[in-house]
């Protein structure tokens, strides 16, 4: 039987529904780990504040009240978006959704070059598998697992980028730059405005952090799709692609990769925690406007509130990652059952 756009519906409205407990459970562990895991968790936050702004975090988190009952008013500021404020005062969830936009393009963009990048170097190893292109992209991708998470930043913004003459710092060089920013996303912005040697400037500024992120994660992509290849090429429907006369190009990425490709989304959805706790070094080494250097500064600056801030939006955000890969794997494998 066919699938229609019913199914589809159902498939997807199954999948988000599988998503609040997930979400609920989320929320729970890091309640859990703000409020029970520290004894006194405006103390041991703000080590220098005054009594009164000790109390006023005890009185606004409930601490001094019993346990299910701080539960209750935790989810209940949650979702009433009521994060609390930094020590400075001013509010936390403003401050968080503010860097989401530039983060998420940060994201894109390393994901963007992991798929081209990842998938292109699977291919190849497994093209000439136990042969010297295999050993060289197997060297390739495990210094970028074996490496610290901010040694390929630091390399790409002190030595990589004065060779090259490209930027190390924000995502403009003249900030504001000289045009709307409707999305907050730097290269959509000066696309949306027509301005040519705005998105060469964005693009510019986002290169190198992009590809710092991605260096880190690269190796499980490249080494999915080599597993992947390396199963489907012994099989009888690749060797009639090879009897009919066709390409060894077009056998491996017309035939053999769209089916490898199942197995490698699925791990797309996993590689978001590693992207997301990669830009939090990434950021901070190139003073990238994002979310990522808010939760670097938040560390080290006391802020209980926006360090659990970020740590509910980066685990909402990895859920969601998770639920998209999922989805595209019905997409991609005919045997996923959408009812």
């Amino acid at each position: 039987m066919g699938r229609s756009f019913s199914d589809l519906a159902w498939f997807i409205g199954a999948r988000l529904l599988q998503l609040i407990p997930v979400l609920f459970g989320v929320i729970l562990l890091t309640f859990l780990l703000s409020h029970v895991a520290v004894k006194n968790p405006c103390e041991a936050w703000n080590p220098h504040a005054k009594r009164n702004v000790i109390l006023a975090c005890q009185h606004f988190w409930g601490f001094n009240q019993p346990l299910p009952v701080q539960f209750e008013k935790y989810l209940s500021l949650l979702l009433q978006g009521n994060w609390g404020t930094d020590p400075s005062g001013s509010p936390v969830l403003p401050a968080i959704l503010a860097g989401v936009p530039e983060t998420l393009e940060l994201v894109l963009a390393s994901l963007f070059l992991m798929i081209v990048i990842g998938i292109t170097l699977g291919v190849v190893a497994a093209r000439y598998a136990g042969r010297w292109p295999d050993h060289l992209v197997r060297i390739f991708y495990l210094s970028g697992w074996a490496a610290p998470t901010y040694l390929a930043a630091i390399l790409l913004s002190i030595v990589v980028a004065p060779a090259i003459g490209f930027p190390t710092e924000n995502a403009f060089t003249y900030n504001p730059p000289p045009f709307p920013q409707p999305t907050h996303m730097s290269v959509l912005d000066a696309m949306l405005a027509g301005s040519g040697s705005g998105t060469l400037d964005a693009l510019k500024h986002l290169a190198l952090p992009s590809i710092a992120l991605a260096f880190l994660n690269l190796g499980i992509i490249t080494r999915m799709t080599r597993g992947s290849m390396l199963d489907i090429l012994p099989l009888d429907f690749i060797k009639g692609a090879r009897m009919k006369g066709l390409s060894e190009e077009r056998v491996l990425f017309r035939h053999a990769l769209r089916n490898s490709l199942i197995t490698t989304t699925t791990v797309l959805g996993f590689t978001a925690s590693g992207l997301l706790a990669g830009t939090i070094v990434v950021e901070e080494v190139f003073a990238w406007p994002g979310i990522g250097r808010y939760s670097f500064n938040a560390i080290l600056g006391y802020n209980f509130a926006g360090t659990i801030g970020v740590v509910v939006v980066f685990a909402i955000a990895v859920v969601v990652a998770n639920l998209l890969a999922d989805i595209a794997y019905g997409f991609l494998d005919p045997r996923v059952e959408w009812r």
